[in-house]
Protein backbone atom coordinates (compact mmCIF):
# COMPACT_ATOMS: atom_id res chain seq x y z
CA UNK A 1 0.00 0.00 0.00
CA UNK A 2 3.11 2.52 0.77
CA UNK A 3 4.00 1.89 -3.02
CA UNK A 4 0.99 2.92 -4.13
CA UNK A 5 1.14 6.13 -1.73
CA UNK A 6 4.46 6.69 -3.01
CA UNK A 7 3.47 6.54 -6.28
CA UNK A 8 0.25 8.87 -6.12
CA UNK A 9 2.74 11.44 -4.31
CA UNK A 10 5.37 11.63 -7.08
CA UNK A 11 2.42 11.46 -10.00
CA UNK A 12 2.25 14.75 -12.38
CA UNK A 13 -0.67 15.55 -11.01
CA UNK A 14 0.98 15.56 -7.03
CA UNK A 15 3.70 17.32 -8.20
CA UNK A 16 2.20 20.04 -9.98
CA UNK A 17 -0.53 20.90 -7.39
CA UNK A 18 2.42 21.19 -4.37
CA UNK A 19 4.63 23.65 -7.16
CA UNK A 20 1.25 25.39 -7.37
CA UNK A 21 -0.17 27.23 -4.92
CA UNK A 22 -3.11 28.81 -7.11
CA UNK A 23 -4.21 25.13 -8.67
CA UNK A 24 -3.97 23.71 -5.47
CA UNK A 25 -6.64 26.19 -3.89
CA UNK A 26 -8.79 25.94 -7.15
CA UNK A 27 -8.77 22.27 -6.62
CA UNK A 28 -9.37 22.39 -3.10
CA UNK A 29 -12.21 24.64 -4.00
CA UNK A 30 -13.66 23.00 -6.16
CA UNK A 31 -14.20 19.79 -3.47
CA UNK A 32 -15.43 22.03 -1.57
CA UNK A 33 -18.32 23.30 -4.16
CA UNK A 34 -18.39 19.54 -4.86
CA UNK A 35 -19.67 19.13 -1.30
CA UNK A 36 -21.85 21.88 -1.22
CA UNK A 37 -23.56 20.37 -4.44
CA UNK A 38 -24.00 17.11 -2.44
CA UNK A 39 -24.67 18.64 1.32
CA UNK A 40 -27.30 20.87 -0.57
CA UNK A 41 -28.99 18.22 -2.18
CA UNK A 42 -28.77 15.55 0.62
CA UNK A 43 -30.21 17.55 3.38
CA UNK A 44 -33.73 19.15 1.90
CA UNK A 45 -33.93 15.36 0.62
CA UNK A 46 -34.09 13.79 3.94
CA UNK A 47 -35.58 16.09 5.52
CA UNK A 48 -38.57 15.83 3.01
CA UNK A 49 -38.27 12.06 3.68
CA UNK A 50 -38.38 12.85 7.82
CA UNK A 51 -41.54 14.32 7.74
CA UNK A 52 -40.50 18.29 6.81
CA UNK A 53 -42.44 20.13 4.16
CA UNK A 54 -45.01 18.22 3.37
CA UNK A 55 -46.37 20.04 1.18
CA UNK A 56 -43.13 19.85 -1.17
CA UNK A 57 -44.17 17.09 -3.43
CA UNK A 58 -41.27 14.19 -3.20
CA UNK A 59 -41.92 12.91 -6.56
CA UNK A 60 -40.96 16.08 -8.05
CA UNK A 61 -37.72 16.96 -6.21
CA UNK A 62 -36.77 13.92 -5.23
CA UNK A 63 -35.40 12.27 -8.71
CA UNK A 64 -34.29 16.03 -8.99
CA UNK A 65 -32.31 15.90 -5.08
CA UNK A 66 -31.17 12.45 -5.98
CA UNK A 67 -29.49 13.82 -9.22
CA UNK A 68 -27.61 16.63 -8.05
CA UNK A 69 -26.54 13.97 -4.93
CA UNK A 70 -25.02 11.82 -7.23
CA UNK A 71 -23.49 14.70 -9.12
CA UNK A 72 -22.19 16.13 -6.30
CA UNK A 73 -20.63 12.69 -4.45
CA UNK A 74 -18.81 11.64 -7.85
CA UNK A 75 -17.48 15.59 -8.02
CA UNK A 76 -16.23 15.24 -4.46
CA UNK A 77 -14.40 11.81 -5.00
CA UNK A 78 -12.71 12.93 -8.34
CA UNK A 79 -11.65 16.22 -6.44
CA UNK A 80 -10.60 14.58 -3.35
CA UNK A 81 -8.46 12.05 -4.90
CA UNK A 82 -6.67 15.19 -6.67
CA UNK A 83 -5.94 16.86 -2.89
CA UNK A 84 -5.19 13.51 -1.51
CA UNK A 85 -2.48 12.74 -4.13
CA UNK A 86 -0.68 15.30 -2.51
CA UNK A 87 0.59 14.21 0.96
CA UNK A 88 -1.41 10.44 0.55
CA UNK A 89 0.80 8.99 2.94
CA UNK A 90 -0.17 12.00 5.85
CA UNK A 91 -3.77 11.54 4.78
CA UNK A 92 -3.83 7.87 4.93
CA UNK A 93 -2.42 7.87 8.48
CA UNK A 94 -4.64 10.21 9.79
CA UNK A 95 -7.70 9.21 11.85
CA UNK A 96 -9.89 12.46 10.48
CA UNK A 97 -9.46 11.01 6.84
CA UNK A 98 -9.93 7.46 8.04
CA UNK A 99 -13.22 8.57 9.57
CA UNK A 100 -14.20 10.04 6.35
CA UNK A 101 -13.71 7.19 4.52
CA UNK A 102 -15.85 5.33 6.16
CA UNK A 103 -18.27 7.70 6.35
CA UNK A 104 -18.14 8.20 2.71
CA UNK A 105 -18.55 4.32 2.24
CA UNK A 106 -21.60 4.64 4.67
CA UNK A 107 -23.33 7.33 3.08
CA UNK A 108 -22.59 5.59 -0.86
CA UNK A 109 -23.87 2.43 0.34
CA UNK A 110 -27.00 3.81 2.28
CA UNK A 111 -27.86 5.88 -0.75
CA UNK A 112 -27.14 2.83 -2.99
CA UNK A 113 -29.40 0.68 -1.13
CA UNK A 114 -31.92 3.56 -0.71
CA UNK A 115 -32.08 4.21 -4.32
CA UNK A 116 -32.44 0.18 -5.23
CA UNK A 117 -35.32 -0.77 -2.62
CA UNK A 118 -38.88 -1.05 -3.85
CA UNK A 119 -40.06 1.48 -0.96
CA UNK A 120 -38.51 4.51 -2.29
CA UNK A 121 -40.28 3.86 -5.78
CA UNK A 122 -43.33 3.54 -4.02
CA UNK A 123 -42.70 6.84 -1.82
CA UNK A 124 -42.06 8.83 -4.95
CA UNK A 125 -45.03 7.39 -6.44
CA UNK A 126 -47.63 7.76 -3.06
CA UNK A 127 -45.42 10.77 -2.13
CA UNK A 128 -45.84 9.13 1.22
CA UNK A 129 -43.19 8.33 2.99
CA UNK A 130 -42.53 4.16 4.86
CA UNK A 131 -40.64 3.33 7.82
CA UNK A 132 -37.63 2.20 5.96
CA UNK A 133 -37.26 5.23 3.45
CA UNK A 134 -37.67 7.43 6.60
CA UNK A 135 -34.87 5.54 8.66
CA UNK A 136 -32.53 5.31 5.59
CA UNK A 137 -32.98 9.22 5.56
CA UNK A 138 -32.14 10.16 9.11
CA UNK A 139 -29.16 7.92 8.83
CA UNK A 140 -28.33 9.64 5.83
CA UNK A 141 -28.36 12.89 7.62
CA UNK A 142 -26.48 11.57 10.33
CA UNK A 143 -23.89 10.12 7.60
CA UNK A 144 -23.10 12.58 5.77
CA UNK A 145 -23.14 15.47 8.17
CA UNK A 146 -20.57 13.88 10.44
CA UNK A 147 -18.56 12.85 7.17
CA UNK A 148 -18.55 16.82 6.23
CA UNK A 149 -17.24 17.56 10.22
CA UNK A 150 -14.51 14.76 10.32
CA UNK A 151 -13.30 16.08 6.83
CA UNK A 152 -12.94 19.88 8.52
CA UNK A 153 -11.14 17.79 11.48
CA UNK A 154 -8.29 16.60 8.94
CA UNK A 155 -6.43 19.48 9.39
CA UNK A 156 -6.35 19.50 13.28
CA UNK A 157 -5.45 16.15 14.02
Amino acid sequence: MLDLFDWLSGSALAQTLTVSPRLYMFANAAHILSIGILIGAIIPLDLRLLGFFPHVPLNVIGPFLSRCAMVGTALTIVFGIVLFSVRSREYAANPAFLTKMVLLGLGIANALLFQAIAPWRQTQARDSVAPLPRCMAGLSLVVWISAVIAGRWIGFV
